[in-house]
C-alpha cells in the first residue's frame, strides 16, 4: 500500500505546485559566498556523528543544495554523486566543485528529482544516501521517502531530515509560503514581515537567556555550518511544503525493514533528522505500489 498523502498536498494540485515553487537554489548562490573554512568545520562535524569507517566510501547527495556537504563528503574521503532538481542548485554545487575538486572524477553533479525511478535506478548503490531537508520540497514526500531507499546499498546509511509537523501551525505556515511564492508582490510583503520579525525574536530571546544576541551570526555558531539570514529565507518560502512527526517517519521506514541508528528531533519550526541503516540483506522497494 502506497503511503498516504495529506488531504492538502501540493502533490494532489501537481500544476500548481509546478508554477508554484521556491527558487531555493537563488538562496545558496546568496550563501555560497558566505561559505568560509570555519562554516565547512562544522558541516563536516556533522557528517562525522554518523559517517562509516569503510574504505572506497560512496556518498550520494540528494538535493544537494549549495554543494556544501557534498564537498565535505569528497573531502572526507568518499567518491560523490550529487544531484538537485533545481538548475541553480546544480550550478551552485559545480562551481563548488570546481573551485575546490576541478576535474576530479570522484565527483560527479548533475540534475536529476528524487521523483524520477529510473534516474535513481541508474545511479547504482551508496554506502551513505543523504537527503537534508529536501524530501519535503518536492510535492509527493512520501512517495520521496521510498524513492530515496533506491540507492541504498545493503548494510548503507540513510540520512534524511525532514520538517516537524506542528498541526495548525504547519497548515498555516502552508498558506504563507505559497503565498510567498505566488507573485512578486507576495515575496516582498512575507520578506517584509517575517525576516525582521524572526531577526527580533531571536534577539529578544537571547537577551532573555543572558545570552550574547550576535553570537548566533557567528559562523561556527549553527551546528550544520549553515547562515540564519539564509535559512530564514529558506523557511518563509520554501514551497512545495509537507510535515511529518518522528513516529510517521521511523513507522515508514521501518516497514522496508531499516533500522533507526540515530535521531536529532525539534519540537519547534524546522527539521528533525534521522539516521537509518539498513540490513546486509536490505532490498529497496522495486515496485512503486509497495510500502
Amino acid at each position: 500500500m502506497t503511503a498516504p498523502l495529506p488531504s492538502d498536498s501540493p502533490a494532489n494540485t501537481p500544476d500548481s505546485t509546478a508554477e508554484t515553487r521556491f527558487g531555493f537554489g537563488r538562496n545558496w548562490q546568496r550563501f555560497r559566498r558566505q561559505l568560509t573554512p570555519a562554516r565547512l568545520e562544522r558541516a563536516e562535524q556533522s557528517l562525522r556523528q554518523f559517517w562509516l569507517d569503510r574504505e572506497e566510501l560512496s556518498f550520494l547527495d540528494a538535493g544537494s543544495g549549495s554543494g556544501t556537504f557534498s564537498l565535505v563528503a569528497r573531502r572526507l574521503g568518499a567518491k560523490v554523486h550529487s544531484f538537485d532538481y533545481d538548475a541553480d542548485s546544480v550550478a551552485c554545487t559545480a562551481a563548488l566543485k570546481n573551485e575546490f575538486f576541478a576535474n576530479d572524477p570522484n565527483w560527479t553533479v548533475e540534475s536529476g528529482s528524487v521523483l524520477d525511478r529510473d534516474y535513481l535506478r541508474s545511479l547504482g548503490q551508496f554506502d551513505i544516501v543523504y537527503s537534508w531537508g529536501v524530501l519535503h520540497h518536492t510535492g509527493a514526500m512520501w512517495e520521496a521517502c521510498r524513492n530515496i531507499l533506491l540507492p541504498l546499498k545493503p548494510g548503507g546509511l540513510l540520512v534524511v531530515a525532514l520538517y516537524n509537523n506542528q498541526g495548525w501551525k504547519s497548515r498555516v505556515w502552508t498558506a504563507i509560503k505559497r503565498f510567498y511564492c505566488s507573485s512578486t508582490l507576495g515575496r516582498w510583503l512575507v520578506t517584509g514581515l517575517f525576516v525582521p520579525g524572526f531577526l527580533l525574536a531571536f534577539f529578544l530571546a537571547d537577551l532573555l537567556r543572558f545570552r550574547n544576541p550576535f553570537k548566533r551570526y557567528e559562523q561556527s555558531h549553527d551546528p550544520r555550518g549553515m547562515s540564519v539570514v539564509t535559512d530564514i529565507i529558506d523557511w518563509i518560502g520554501g514551497y512545495p511544503f509537507e510535515v511529518a512527526t518522528p513516529d510517521e517517519v521511523v513507522a515508514f521506514y521501518s516497514r522496508f525493514g531499516l533500522a533507526l541508528k540515530q535521531q536529532t528531533l525539534t519540537t519547534g519550526l524546522g527539521c528533525s533528522e534521522f539516521v537509518f541503516v539498513g540490513s546486509e540483506s536490505f532490498s529497496a522497494p522495486d515496485d512503486e505500489s509497495s510500502g
